[in-house]
């Protein structure tokens, strides 16, 4: 046997033989609740495997057919790779048929065929007849769905006849349909969550995405539970990996059993993230009676979940039937969904399908103003544009301007081997950058640059005679500052920054300046001196005193340290001098010593050595670093 990763999902209306034809098909009852076996209606997803004769392995899904179990309808079919329509040759086509149909049709499957069912149930005498005008019907019913033209097999699940063209067609069906990727993060949405008696917490869903192994980190979203995978299983058959397309019992460690449950998801740890507005494309049924109004509340299937919503239209006030707009779903309670996945809206009251789309963005937010819906409209025909993920995440970056590595993660929704791989491709084209962790857009990083550029340029001009902006003055990274370098729009020499044109001015008055500024406090020693003290001293306006102070603060000469005292580097590097030869433990009262100075002077200098990271204080003492 040879598991494949597709699922074919049952359709059709309550008792027209679904699960019958199922049992007819793998020898498997999906009806196993006790309430369902006493009503003979199924309640909740079932799932067989289906043995081809090939070797093959497929998972079908039972559905229930019946209209108030619409919502485990949708959470079955939401993963499913193709449709098997099933139609009673004694009922024909009827309401929750076109419901079903409809939903599928909503949430992408693009293949199927159709099992007319029940035939023993026709007078032998009328049943060619009665066949024909049957399969009329359903023809006329599936024009201009993904099932017209498709195989319509009339079959009895109790006597077996047809049983075979029946497997025939299903068989040509799983040749045609394209399996799933396997690659990328993998994305579980639980349908069932129980406990085994000595193995704990299990859960069951279709794999929409990825691929997941024993021993693989885990969260459960949107609780945001940890956890991991301690076994897999794929159709009761223990497996060492499962695949996006698969029926897969995950045994969870870590995860108790009340903090998980219908709806919620199993992914790999932070690659997705919940969600409370979804941008999307909405899609209205033609049948439906009304329009779709703008912030109209609406129930949204999506995935295993059902949520309440509001539906927030950004350039119309409705949807009419047939057509389909832009929108955003503003929800009431938190979900997980991905790029692409479709999802399904019922009215408030009644609870009818009236529609579903296609999740464009999924970490969307309320706009505020016209500027912000126009972005909000551009990025959903951007990224509906954009299926390739290389394509899409060019797009975000150049949206965002700088994403670090994590946030990246969660916009791509991928792996990391996979993100490596999309943003090595981007780089090597020259549209994207890697700086300091982080992922920039080449725009973004131009626009950096010369915000650089002219950080530097305003220097140059306030302090014409230095020779360029300090290191430890710019509030840019190194990295960005290296790029800068490599580029040659910038020079560095010795610690200063400046552009390749720019020379000192020889200004001998702010040199002279300089230097007195440095004598006087060389000459006062370790009885420091205030700003205020060292201007009167020094004898100088105001504003020449600021820029020459600034200078030297700039150019790392001067320090203004605890109290307000002015401390030069001179200074600073005797006292470091003065902290080795005093040994390991170090006391106020022997640098106050060794200095010949006070506990005034010297306690706010040692201060100012422990914020740098010169010295530790422990107790009465301070240790050199």
């Amino acid at each position: 046997m040879r598991e494949i990763s597709l699922v074919l999902g049952t359709a059709g209306h309550i008792d027209h033989g679904k699960t019958a034809l199922i049992n007819a098909l793998t020898g498997i009852n999906c009806d196993r609740l006790i309430e369902e076996k006493k009503r003979g209606i199924t309640i909740e997803l079932g799932f067989a495997p289906l043995k081809l004769e090939d070797g093959r392995v497929v998972s079908v899904i039972d559905v229930p057919g019946h209209e108030k179990f619409i919502r485990q309808m949708v959470a079955g079919a939401s993963g499913i790779d193709a449709a098997l329509l099933v139609i009673a040759a004694d009922e024909s086509v009827m309401p929750q048929t076109r419901e079903h149909l409809a939903i599928m049709e909503l949430l992408g499957v693009h293949d199927g065929l159709i099992a007319l069912t029940k035939i023993d149930r026709l007078n032998e005498d009328e049943k060619q007849e009665m066949l024909e005008l049957l399969i009329d019907d359903i023809k006329e019913f599936t024009r201009g769905t993904f099932l017209e033209n498709k195989a319509i097999v009339p079959v009895s699940s109790v006597t077996g006849e047809n049983l075979n063209n029946l497997k025939a067609e299903i068989k040509n069906l799983i040749d045609r349909v394209k399996t799933r990727p396997r690659s990328g993060a993998f994305f579980l949405p639980v349908d069932r969550a129980f406990v085994i008696s000595g193995f704990g917490t299990v859960v069951t869903g279709t794999a929409y995405h990825g691929t997941a192994k024993g021993g693989d980190k885990i969260e459960v979203l949107p609780s945001g539970h940890e956890g991991r995978i301690r076994t897999l299983q794929v159709h009761s058959q223990n497996v060492e990996n499962a695949y996006a397309g698969q029926r897969v019992a995950a045994n969870l460690a870590g995860i108790d059993i009340n903090e998980i449950s219908r709806g919620d998801v199993v992914c790999h740890k932070g690659i997705f993230k919940a969600t409370k507005c979804f941008e999307a494309v909405i899609k209205l049924l033609p049948q439906v009676k009304e329009p779709l109004r703008h912030w109209q509340r609406v129930h949204v299937c999506t995935g295993t979940s059902e949520v309440l919503a509001r539906v927030s239209l950004l350039n119309s006030k409705q949807i009419e039937k047939g057509t389909e707009q832009p929108a955003q779903l503003v929800l009431e309670e938190p979900v997980v969904c991905t790029y692409g996945q479709k999802f399904i809206i019922r009215f408030y009251s009644p609870l009818i399908t009236i529609g579903g789309g296609e999740i464009i963005f999924p970490y969307s937010y309320k706009p505020r103003g016209a500027s912000s819906r126009a972005k909000i409209l551009e990025r959903i025909e951007n990224l509906r544009a954009s299926k390739n993920p290389e394509r899409r995440f060019e797009y975000l970056l150049h949206e965002a301007g700088s994403i670090d590595k994590n946030q990246a993660l969660l916009l791509l929704q991928d792996t990391k081997e996979n993100l490596e791989i999309i943003a090595k491709n981007l780089i090597a084209s020259g549209k994207i950058l890697e700086l300091d962790n982080n992922y920039i857009s080449k725009k973004f990083c131009d626009s950096l640059l010369n915000s650089l550029v002219d950080s530097v340029k305003d220097y140059q001009n306030k302090y014409k005679s230095e020779a360029g902006l300090p290191l430890e003055s710019s509030s840019y990274s190194r990295s960005l500052i290296n790029l800068a370098l490599s580029k040659k729009i910038l020079i560095l020499d010795g610690n200063k920054l400046h552009t390749p044109d720019f020379v000192p001015e020889n200004d001998e008055a702010f040199s002279r300046n300089l230097e007195a500024v440095r004598n006087i406090c060389l000459a006062n020693k370790w009885q420091l001196l205030t700003l205020d003290e060292l201007r009167k001293k020094i004898n100088l306006p105001e504003k020449i005193f600021s820029k020459v102070i600034q200078a030297m603060k700039n150019s790392g000469e001067l320090a203004l340290i605890p109290e307000g005292y002015v401390l030069i580097s001179e200074l600073e590097k005797e006292m470091l001098n003065i902290l080795k030869n005093l040994g390991e433990k170090i006391t106020l009262a022997q640098v106050r010593d060794a200095t010949g100075s006070t506990r005034k002077f010297i306690l706010p200098v040692l201060e100012y050595f422990d914020s740098k990271g010169y010295t530790r204080r422990a107790g009465e003492y301070r240790v050199l670093l």
